[in-house]
């Protein structure tokens, strides 16, 4: 495993902060992304021929045929992340965050999916800041997440503590890749690692780690996966051998001329939310692709439903990020999904699509800490707005 070069201070180009992957390295993952999104549209295929031979399909084939298509779709987004990160152009933040607590919230996050596949996580967090980029960071865990609950058999172990000097934090995960059954028996052989471990996520994991200036360490023995992240940049306000180097101020930049000032848009090797996941909540098939439309160029993963118990079933298995949905919903059915919701996830972002005039309100600035946005302004305002919002957790 490459060690990363130390983290710059400021803002810095990613391709400056972690190892370019060579050309055959990126050919392996372009062939790894044609089997992992051929391997589940041919299954999804053969089912979708086989309703049309029999015109039959039971409720066991559409929900295979369902998970084909999620698992092609994920695998997507992955390789856009991954294009991101191989990019060149992305900057990186170096601000203070707050380790533990970003963590917590991303577990807090996906607990009501870990309860659906009755995985149990267990938590020996200690309070730990760290000098990272926050979105990189949200994403990282993220991943990390996405990887040990598919290959998880059992239950899932999450430790944050220090390292000994040179002080370091350390994120430890830790899962059975097998059933503890078969890793006791003699036929069973330890080099034995599935091939779902060196999946896309994990290759996600291995490039946003070593982005951010995070070493990722594997060890697979046993039946029994490791995975330790080390973040060298931790801050402690009582020791000032570990406080963050100053941050140099750059000389501002002068202002281009407005003929060259087109648009004001990320553009698509800087997308902030590339893997954040948005639903969207309408009975109007115009306003979803609009609200679509104004945020395809972010890299969310968008889903969309007609009706507040559409949105409540949907939820039932996995939150998203957060959900923007139509004005005329605002009723009994999204008070019993908001409180749901909030119950879990207290800063959960919820932003609510107003016809007519409405002055854009982000959530901090409403008594019912709801953002809120006039349709007419979607175009120019949510991606603005969905930035704020989804990034409060980070």
């Amino acid at each position: 495993m490459p060690t990363p070069p130390p983290t710059p201070a400021g803002n810095a180009a990613a391709n400056d902060m972690a190892p370019r992957l060579s050309d055959s390295q990126w050919g392996e993952i372009v062939q790894q992304l044609g089997a992992e999104i051929a391997g589940p549209l041919s299954g999804a295929l053969e089912r979708i021929q086989e309703l049309i031979s029999t015109g039959q399909i039971d409720r066991q084939g559409l929900r295979a045929l369902r998970e084909a298509v999620v698992q092609a779709r994920e695998a997507g987004m992955v390789t856009q992340q991954l294009s991101r990160l191989a990019s060149g152009r992305l900057r990186l933040s170096r601000e203070r965050v707050h380790l533990t607590q970003v963590l917590r919230g991303v577990l807090t996050q996906r607990s009501r999916e870990t309860q659906a596949r009755g995985i149990q996580v267990r938590q020996l967090l200690q309070p730990i800041e760290i000098m990272t980029d926050g979105s990189l960071l949200f994403s990282l865990l993220n991943a990390v997440m996405d990887w040990a609950l598919t290959n998880t058999h059992s239950s899932l172990e999450m430790r944050l503590d220090l390292t000994p000097w040179p002080t370091k934090a350390r994120l430890v995960c830790r899962f059975a890749h097998r059933s503890l059954d078969l890793g006791s028996a003699p036929t069973v052989a330890l080099s034995d690692t599935p091939e779902a471990l060196n999946s896309l996520t994990w290759r996600l994991i291995e490039q946003t780690a070593l982005t951010i200036g995070a070493l990722p360490l594997r060890e697979d023995e046993a039946g029994i996966t490791l995975l330790t992240l080390e973040f060298p940049h931790i801050v402690n306000d009582d020791d000032p051998r570990l406080q963050p180097a100053p941050t140099p101020i750059p000389a501002p930049s002068p202002a281009p001329p407005l003929q060259e000032r087109d648009e004001v848009l990320p553009s698509h090797n800087s997308k902030p939310l590339a893997g954040c996941h948005l639903l969207i909540v309408s009975p109007r098939k115009e306003l979803r692709q609009q609200i679509q439309e104004a945020i395809r160029h972010m890299g969310l993963i968008i889903d969309a439903v007609g009706s507040m118990d559409e949105a409540l079933a949907f939820c039932e298995d996995g939150l998203p990020h957060g959900i923007a949905f139509e004005h005329g919903l605002h009723g009994p059915d999204f008070d019993r999904l908001h409180a749901d919701i909030t119950a879990e996830v207290p800063s959960f972002s919820f932003i609510e699509v107003r016809d007519g005039e409405q002055q854009t309100q982000l959530s901090t600035a409403t008594p019912d800490r709801l953002a809120r946005i006039s349709r007419a302004n979607l175009g120019d305002a949510l991606p603005s707005v969905l930035l704020f919002e989804l990034s409060k957790a980070i």
